[in-house]
């Protein structure tokens, strides 16, 4: 597809002839705590503590592991380039008066709302974190923990930090998604009147900065903690702990990352998507005007929910899915390395042999293999990221390729270097003399892992982008009705979960089957791969998540971009270039979270097989089979499943409940001010921004609440029931249950409801572009009911969903010592 010159160039004419004057809306400017005392320090005392903390990590690293010095050095690589890319963006104009002030009652909301509800999260995980330490404190310990003396004390003190590092570094990467957000999108504004091609570039850089840093984040924090607990407990020498065992204490910062991700996507996804629907159904059903006109009074609640439900929540999401693979696969890795006796130093047959001799030994390379493949992302990304630029003059007329175009060739560099750097990866750290072709085997599961995210993201795409048959199908469906439109779009929800899962089934089977067969063994000979297999197929899958995270962070900086647009009454050709950029960020938003659901289950498999594994420690005698015949246990695995749709129930009546109270203010404003609609009046914005504020805190509770509790409460109750009927492994079995339905019945309801949401918002998009009558048709009515009714599905309850899955597999990993008697 290739857009005009008029649409290119973004021809300014005129003004129109309306006031284009806002409320001010501006507070004080909210800056972190942790910031506020860094600016206040001297800059020579800061740049002296910065190389104390500095030399701190790369002496931890270095007495760990050679490798842990090489993911140290690429993560603060990836930072600075990082802060070249925002200091890029942050050169660009903000465009004129109208548009500035626009992006600062934007901003405000944001940073407002942020800071209340990362101010509750807070709370929360301190309340949590003391009951984490009272459980610790009585629990069992594991004959391996015992003999290197690590005491109960010990343990509880490591997994509550570790808890605590993990939910500050999840709420920092949700953070930092936000407050890019909020400063690049009046900028992409502010481009499109001069070509859309740079406004791509700006909204891509902006996203990128954000995805370096998050996943940056997740990898440097995980080698720090590994690498201090290493060093503190001593690891490996005489009458210490094992290597292999110390992934173990590492589950503690996968849950504290999954708790802020919940609440941040609960939490924000209410509420954007109870201001979207307050605002779409009184504004354009009611009112008949625009999306994003000026003259609605949610409208700023809406922008500002972009912000804080796409930008702050899909960060701490991504931050959690890269944490939780992470640690998993690594526990994987010490386990198949301590069963299989690989030790020693390896001898890599290149050049320079005495000194890669040194690099690692045998299982160091099993249980870092995931750091490097992310650091690796971090390096093909930002390639991929740098990748699109603006390279011709804007002056001059001429159309340019689709967005969607130019960003899948971005991917596509991405996709071939990850290929390249995952197979030298597992060349370098995957081979042993005992198997001497392993590293190919799982060279090939990577390969399985990364075809598998490409076809998620083709199989999302094509179920939610309008150049594709659903979509178009799904928008003809409008032109007969608000019913049918309905009809239609929960049919392609449910059809869009078949291929999905084929494919799921298909990586996970041929992952496991390539490990199985690399040549590994135990003790008694059976093949021990296997499972390593599939983890690191799942490493392969996320070995771009940061340039995936970049094109998710694209959909909602676009979006505001385009409200930014239309508030301050901008020509139309410059409103086109920006519902281009906006109808592709949604296919964009939707293409993750179908990549997110397959990392979730792949992650959550692999944490599946961790809990057992961590039970079969704790109870001191096998746990390999979960048998679903025993009545208790099929209980357990109904729970489980019930557990999913009423997560999504109450997440979507949070958003139903709190949307009601914004379409009773927009009423009540236009009821009481009917100057509104002529622009001799304004609406009072603040107040829906309060409005949506304080109810998606208060609602987000409560759902919330459900999936920290529910295994708990599970496992406690049948650990007692099976110590009165003799079955001492019957609370963990119970659990096993209810983590295995909930993934599954998790999988396919977030399937379902993301891509529902995104081709019902899709379909209305396409209307918008002129097609069945375009904006203002009944058909256009019709899809905009569509959207609504989608508008928590996919960006509520299905994103939430996400999270649960894997918070569920980390919960119960951290309280698996408690279920076994």
């Amino acid at each position: 597809m290739m857009m005009g010159d008029d649409v290119e160039s973004g021809n300014l004419g005129p003004y129109q002839d309306r006031p284009r004057s806002f409320p001010n809306m501006r507070s004080k400017p909210y800056t972190p705590l942790i910031f506020r005392v860094l600016m206040g320090i001297n800059v020579r005392v800061l740049v002296i503590l910065l190389l104390l903390g500095f030399g701190y990590v790369f002496y931890v690293g270095a007495s760990t592991s050679p490798i842990i010095v090489f993911v140290f050095s690429v993560c603060i690589v990836s930072f600075l380039l990082s802060i070249y890319l925002t200091k890029w963006v942050l050169l660009k104009d903000e465009g004129p008066p109208e548009m500035v002030q626009i992006s600062e009652a934007i901003r405000d909301g944001a940073e407002g709302f942020f800071r209340t509800q990362y101010g509750t999260i807070s709370k929360m995980a301190l309340l949590l974190a003391l009951v984490i330490l009272s459980i610790y404190l009585f629990r069992s310990t594991t004959p391996q923990q015992e003999s290197s003396g690590l005491g109960r004390a010990t343990s509880a003190f490591i997994t509550v930090t570790a808890f605590l590092l993990g939910a500050l570094c999840s709420g920092v990467a949700g953070y930092v998604g936000m407050w890019v957000s909020v400063r690049a999108n009046v900028r992409v504004s502010s481009a499109a009147r001069r070509s859309a091609r740079e406004a791509l570039q700006i909204a891509v850089r902006a996203g990128g900065f954000s995805a370096l840093v998050v996943v940056g984040m997740a990898v440097i924090g995980i080698a720090i903690l590994y690498s201090t607990l290493y060093v503190w407990l001593g690891v490996d020498s005489p009458g210490s702990m094992k290597v292999t065992d110390l992934p173990l204490l590492l589950v503690g910062y996968g849950f504290g990352a999954s708790f802020v991700a919940l609440f941040a996507q609960l939490g924000g996804g209410i509420y954007t998507k109870a201001a979207d629907v307050g605002a779409d159904l009184v504004g354009k059903v009611e009112q008949g005007i625009p999306e994003d006109d000026p003259r609605n009074p949610a409208v700023i609640a809406d922008l500002v929910g972009d912000n804080v439900g796409d930008c702050a929540a899909r960060g701490a999401d991504l931050f959690e899915s890269i944490a939780a693979e992470i640690i998993s696969a690594m526990i994987l890795g010490g386990t198949m390395a301590q069963h299989c006796k690989i030790e020693g130093k390896c001898k890599f047959p290149l050049i320079f042999d005495v000194v890669v001799t040194y690099l690692y030994r045998y299982p160091s390379g099993f249980i870092l293999f995931p750091l490097v493949v992310h650091s690796f992302d971090l390096v093909v990304s930002s390639v991929g990221i740098l990748s699109i630029r603006s390279t011709r003059d804007n002056s001059v007329k001429a159309p340019i390729e689709d967005p969607m175009t130019i960003l899948q060739k971005g991917y596509s560099v991405t996709i071939v270097l990850a290929v390249l750097t995952f197979t030298g990866s597992t060349r370098w750290l995957l081979y042993t003399e005992q198997a001497p072709s392993a590293w190919l085997n799982f060279a090939l599961c990577g390969l399985v892992g990364i075809i598998t995210a490409y076809v998620f993201v083709w199989i999302t795409k094509y179920y939610t982008d309008y150049k594709h048959e659903p979509v178009r199908t799904l928008a003809l469906s409008s032109s007969t009705g608000h019913g049918t439109n309905i009809i239609a779009g929960v049919s392609l929800g449910l059809e869009s979960t078949a291929l999905p899962v084929l494919v799921i089934s298909i990586s996970i089977i041929s992952a496991f089957w390539l490990g199985r067969t690399s040549g590994l063994v135990d003790d008694t000979g059976n093949p021990t791969g296997g499972l390593f297999g599939t983890a690191v197929a799942t490493m392969g899958m996320l070995s771009t998540a940061a340039y995936i995270l970049t094109m998710d962070m694209f959909g909602p900086i676009a979006d505001n971009a385009g409200g930014i647009v239309e508030m301050s009454q901008q020509p139309e050709s410059v409103r086109e270039i920006t519902d281009i950029l906006d109808a592709v960020g949604n296919t964009t938003k939707a293409t993750t979270k179908g990549f997110a659901i397959g990392s979730a289950a792949l992650a959550s498999f692999l944490l599946f097989s961790a809990y057992m594994d961590e039970v079969a420690s704790f109870a001191h005698e096998s746990f390999k089979q979960v048998d679903i015949a025993i009545p208790e246990v099929f209980i357990g695995g109904l729970l489980g499943s019930m557990l999913i749709y009423l997560f999504s129930a109450w997440a979507c009546a949070a958003v139903g409940r709190t949307a009601q109270e914004v379409v009773k203010e927009v009423r009540r404003q236009f009821i009481e001010r009917p100057g509104i609609m002529n622009y001799e009046e304004k609406p009072d914005y603040g107040r829906c921004v309060a409005i949506v504020a304080s109810a998606s805190l208060r609602e987000m509770i409560k759902p919330g609440a459900l999936a920290i509790v529910s295994p708990i409460v599970v496992g406690f109750l049948f650990r007692v029931l099976g110590h009165y009927t003799g079955h001492p492994l019957l609370g963990a079995k119970v659990v096993a249950a209810l983590l295995m339905f909930a993934t599954v019945s998790g999988i396919l309801m977030a399937l379902f409801l993301n891509t529902a949401g995104g081709a019902w918002d899709n379909a209305k998009k396409f209307i918008e572009t002129g097609a069945l009558g375009g904006k203002g048709s009944d058909a256009h009515k019709a899809a905009v009911t569509g959207d609504t009714v989608g508008d928590p599905f996919k960006d509520t309850a299905g994103p939430s969903l996400h999270v649960l899955i894997k918070m569920l597999a980390t919960i119960t990993l951290v309280m698996a010592p408690e279920y076994p008697i």
